[in-house]
Order: structure tokens, then C-alpha cells, then sequence
């Protein structure tokens, strides 16, 4: 590069000010409002370039928040395609093909119609046992909720020597006593031994108050980052001392625990609902 094409540096430009004053003033007028728009572009284009600065800087961090935005939804589209594969289910309508011969056409529609997708999206799944019934109908948002308390009608059901054997709420009576308070006016129950436990007490008026125990169990999900992206895995102890190290299709926080709660379901369903995690990185 000559000396001709590289950028002129304050000092310089700042010595071609002063020598404007020795020119003929036919000429010093124009000069300096040549120099001075000159100024002018410089002084410009110094503001420009720390805005652009600092908008990368802000860039960079939504960057990072929209590529695990992304990496997610195609992790959730290729659990979606698995379960029309595996499955046959779309909500939006009947295969245009039978599961496991061809795979089906799928246009926009049967995206925006399908509410497996829709709940895969919300990082929920379908449980891998049934929920309870509250008067006949499936109770899912009592398992899938948070820390609750539910006005119910509830019974205890005794054998002959007053000893509980399980209990019948909101004519649901496949609820198993886990333990009983003292003076039996309070009980520990779970639904056919699945999911997670609750507190029953029994109110005057003969109704009663279920309210959903806090997880007494607590488990840690191991984070790292690889190539711009998020990765999270389950420590899980097995009964022989070892551990058990489960990859979680999720690329955020969020999904990650979601997608441990569905794990666990699948494989500890009597744990369900009980277990606390934690994160950590690795």
C-alpha cells in the first residue's frame, strides 16, 4: 500500500489545518471547507463504528439466545417426526400413508394443526402410564403441575381391624396409602404407585384437602458447551454404586429438566414427580 492510500491520522490532519492559513485566499476558502467537511466525515464515522461496537456486543448475546432457540426447535421436530414414525399420530389428521411403509407427506398445515407438536413444543410428553380420574375424566394437571392444594371428596378405605388399604378421591379409587399419621385424620397416597405423592387430610364437613409433597430427592444435570451450543446429561445412581449418565435432547435449561421428568417417568415412574434438580457445569 503507497503512502497515498493510507488514511490521513489526526496529527496529519491537523498540520494540513494550520497550512490552509499560508495558501492565496482565492484558493484558503475553499480548501477549508473541504478540510472541515473532511473533519466532519471522520468525526462521523467514529460514531458509527463504536454504535456498531456495541451492537455487536449486544448481538453476540442474542445470537447465543436465538441459536439455542433454534437448536431446540429442531430437536423438537425430530422427536415429532419420530412419533409419527414410531407412532402413527398427527393431530392435524389421518396419514396419507401407513407408519413404517412410506413417510407421510407433511405441509404447513399439519404442523400448525398438530397438537403433538404443540405439546412437544411445550416440552411436555405423553406419560407412560395412565393419570388419575377426577369423576371418570383424566386428571393430568394434577401430575404435571407444581406444588398444589385441591379441595376433594376423599374416603378411606379400612379393613375390619380399622387398617387402611387405599383410598377413593374424586371417585378415583385406585389411590394407595404410603403411610398414616397417628391419629388418621392425615395419609400419604400415590396413584397405583406411580408418580407423585400426596398429602390427604381430612377436613370437618367431610371433605378433605390433597396437596402435592415437595420432591425429596434431589439429582444433578451436568451442562456444557460445545461449538456454540448447549449440551445437558442426567446423573443418575444406579443400585450397584455405579452412575448413570442419561443425554437430554434439550438445548436449554428449561427443556432440560423437562426432558429428565419425562426420562424419569419412563424409567423410575414410582419416582416421578419426587426428584429435585439441580445444575451444574462440567
Amino acid at each position: 500500500m503507497s503512502q497515498l492510500d493510507q488514511p490521513l491520522d489526526a496529527d496529519e490532519l491537523m498540520i494540513l489545518a494550520g497550512r490552509v492559513e499560508q495558501l492565496p485566499a482565492s484558493d484558503a476558502e475553499w480548501v477549508n471547507r473541504l478540510l472541515q467537511e473532511l473533519l466532519r466525515a471522520r468525526m462521523h464515522e467514529a460514531e458509527l463504528m463504536a454504535g456498531q461496537s456495541e451492537r455487536s456486543l449486544q448481538a453476540g448475546q442474542g445470537d447465543i439466545e436465538f441459536g439455542e432457540q433454534m437448536a431446540q426447535v429442531a430437536l423438537d421436530t425430530a422427536e415429532w417426526l419420530k412419533t409419527l414414525w414410531d407412532v402413527g399420530y398427527m393431530g392435524a389428521g389421518n396419514f396419507r400413508s401407513q407408519p413404517r411403509s412410506a413417510f407421510p407427506a407433511i405441509d404447513l398445515e399439519d404442523v400448525r394443526k398438530s397438537s403433538l407438536f404443540a405439546r412437544i413444543r411445550q416440552g411436555k410428553h405423553a406419560l407412560p402410564f395412565p393419570p388419575p380420574t377426577r369423576q371418570g375424566l383424566p386428571w393430568h394437571e394434577l401430575l404435571e403441575g407444581g406444588v398444589q392444594t385441591h379441595l376433594v371428596s376423599a374416603e378411606i378405605v379400612r379393613d375390619e381391624t380399622d387398617l387402611a388399604l387405599g383410598a377413593i378421591i374424586e371417585g378415583c379409587s385406585e389411590w394407595q396409602i404410603v403411610e398414616e399419621s397417628a391419629d388418621n385424620r392425615e395419609c400419604v397416597v400415590q396413584h397405583q404407585g406411580k408418580g407423585p405423592r400426596f398429602r390427604l387430610r381430612q377436613l370437618d364437613g367431610g371433605s378433605a384437602q390433597l396437596s402435592r409433597e415437595l420432591p425429596c430427592l434431589t439429582r444433578q444435570i451436568h451442562l456444557q458447551g460445545r461449538g456454540g451450543f448447549n449440551s445437558y446429561t442426567l446423573e443418575w445412581p444406579q443400585d450397584d454404586g455405579s452412575m448413570q449418565f442419561v443425554a437430554l435432547r434439550a438445548a436449554t435449561w428449561e427443556r432440560a429438566q423437562l426432558e429428565a421428568e419425562h426420562w424419569l417417568a419412563t424409567s423410575h415412574p414410582e419416582l416421578y414427580g419426587q426428584v429435585r434438580f439441580e445444575g451444574t457445569e462440567s
